[in-house]
């Protein structure tokens, strides 16, 4: 019943911008850590960004300085911005965040991933 819905991704030539959002909707009690994770050609999805409930960020070490994250707490809403795209950012972008549907019940939940290709 908890669904993480992306948009925002797209094509883009090198050294250009995108902003993703991520919004989680159905039946929640409570978003905790909220990120996104890439997956290129190989089989593993490595993280980009991770912002946690107490405001804290951690990025990729590939970033450097280039992304940013944030999220609307009223919203359920992460964002990623990116700036200074390259082509080895392209990659399908997923959105990942720990969310509890009750009291009780809590859960790691991925959404259905956004194509970002930076490519002239």
């Amino acid at each position: 019943q908890v669904q993480l819905v992306e948009s925002g991704g797209g094509l883009v030539q090198p050294g250009g911008s995108l902003q993703l959002s991520c919004k989680a909707t159905g039946r929640i009690f409570n978003v905790y850590n909220m990120g996104w994770y890439r997956q290129g050609t190989g089989p593993t999805r490595d993280l980009v960004a991770r912002i946690f409930s107490d405001g804290e960020t951690k990025y990729g070490d590939f970033v450097k300085g280039r992304f940013t994250i944030s999220r609307d707490i009223a919203k359920n809403t992460v964002y990623l911005q990116m700036n200074s795209l390259k082509p080895e950012d392209t990659a399908v972008y997923f959105c990942n965040a720990d969310i509890a549907s009750t009291h009780l019940e809590s859960g790691d939940y991925w959404g259905q991933g956004t194509q970002v290709t930076v490519s002239s």
